[in-house]
Order: structure tokens, then sequence, then C-alpha cells
């Protein structure tokens, strides 16, 4: 298992912060990585969505909703292949530290026989995408007050 994880804190209140990152028709207007979401986010539901990392082309994802608490945290699982091969859990996590300011985390957890090997070629350029979408998720977040 290897995880990749960022965070960034967010002056606005958990409400704000949920209500951007789960309007999702609006993500091609600000967010650099996660350029669309679509689909019924709902637990156990399939979704389409197209992550860009720095300077590469976007790829689609079809990754099974797992995890939903407002909020909270969004959670959704994909494979590349079959289950057990390269896995992928990705995290969104909002954590109120006052009440108008927000620890924002985005993480992923990989998983599988392929899992290092694949990660020594993306770890670097995928971890620059979360941090891309974070700094854009905080000036959304702290330009709509």
């Amino acid at each position: 298992m290897k995880e990749l994880f960022t965070e960034i804190e967010i002056n606005a209140s958990s409400d704000k912060v949920w209500d951007i990152l789960t309007d999702f028709a609006s993500y091609p207007e600000w967010n650099p990585f996660v350029r669309e979401l679509e689909g019924s986010v709902q637990v156990g539901k399939r979704i389409r969505t197209v992550l860009q990392t720095p300077n590469k082309k976007g790829l689609t994802f079809r990754p099974r909703v797992i995890k939903i608490v407002p909020r909270r945290e969004f959670r959704w699982h994909g494979m590349l292949g079959f289950r057990g091969l390269f896995d992928g859990e990705h995290v969104f996590e909002l954590h109120p530290s006052e009440p108008h300011k927000v620890r924002f985390i985005q993480r992923e957890i990989f998983t599988g026989i392929l899992a290092p090997m694949i990660l020594k070629s993306i770890e670097s350029n995928t971890r620059a995408g979360f941090e891309q979408m974070n700094r854009a998720l905080k000036e959304r977040c702290e330009a709509s007050k």
C-alpha cells in the first residue's frame, strides 16, 4: 500500500467548501485536476471522471463511489483492469478547525501488485495535480464569501 497525501487550509465554512466541492458541473470552470465528474454520486454507483495532471492529457476513469458523509468526506475506488492489479481509493476530507476554517485533505491510497512500479512513474505528477486542485478550491471558496 502507498498513499499520496496533500492538505490545505481554507478560510471558509465546511458548508461552503462542501457546496463547491460537490458542484461537479462547475469543475471545468475551476478544477485543474478533476476536469469532469459526471454520474449519480451515490454510494455503490459508478461515476465518470476525467483526471488531468500537469502537462499531461486527461485520462477518463469509471470509479465507484464508496463513501459520502455530507460536509465531511467523499471517496471513490477505481482500478486498472481488474481488482488487485492497480487500485486507487481517492479521498476528499473536510476537517473544520474553526467556524470558518477547514483543513481540506486530498489523498489516494494505492494498492495492487503493479502499484509500486506504476507509482514510480506517476507519483510526482499526481501529487502536483492534487496540489493544483487544492489551491484552486481554496481560491474559489475564499473568493465567493
